[in-house]
Formats: structure tokens, sequence, C-alpha cells
């Protein structure tokens, strides 16, 4: 899962305006994502990682930190 970590640390790096971020910190608290970045990470993630994101997949919890993005993506890896 730290191939993951490190990725997304790389794609939301220049969104968060230098900002240090932990891997369990709920980015969307930070106030600086929005729905628009949410749909950008989620094709990134999709893109990145050749796993097909679905409706069902769309939940808050599975996008809101560093530490549940790489389980959601360990998962659906797994799954594929």
């Amino acid at each position: 899962m730290e191939q993951y970590k490190e990725k997304v640390k790389e794609f939301l790096k220049p969104h968060l305006h230098n900002r240090e971020l932990a891997d369990d910190t709920d980015i969307f608290s930070l106030g600086v994502i929005n729905s628009l970045f949410a749909m950008q990470l989620v094709m990134f993630i999709q893109e990145e990682f050749e796993i097909t994101i679905e409706g069902q997949d769309l939940e808050f919890e599975y996008f809101k930190s560093i530490n549940s993005i790489s389980e959601f993506i360990d998962r659906k890896v797994k799954a594929a």
C-alpha cells in the first residue's frame, strides 16, 4: 500500500498549498478541496491504478485521507 500512498501524495501536493499532510488527515476538512477536485481525484485514481470506480464506490469515507484512499485502491486492485 505504500506505493499507492506515495502516488496519491504526489497528486495531492500541488493542491494543498505546501501544507504538510499526515496520512490520516481529513483532506476535505482543510478547506482546499472542492467537489471539482474530488472528481479530478477519482479520475486520477482510475487512470493511475487502472481501476474502475463506480457509483457505489463514491463514498466520502473512501476518499477523506491518504490512508483511506490507499486502502480503497488496494481493495479495488485486489478485486480486479
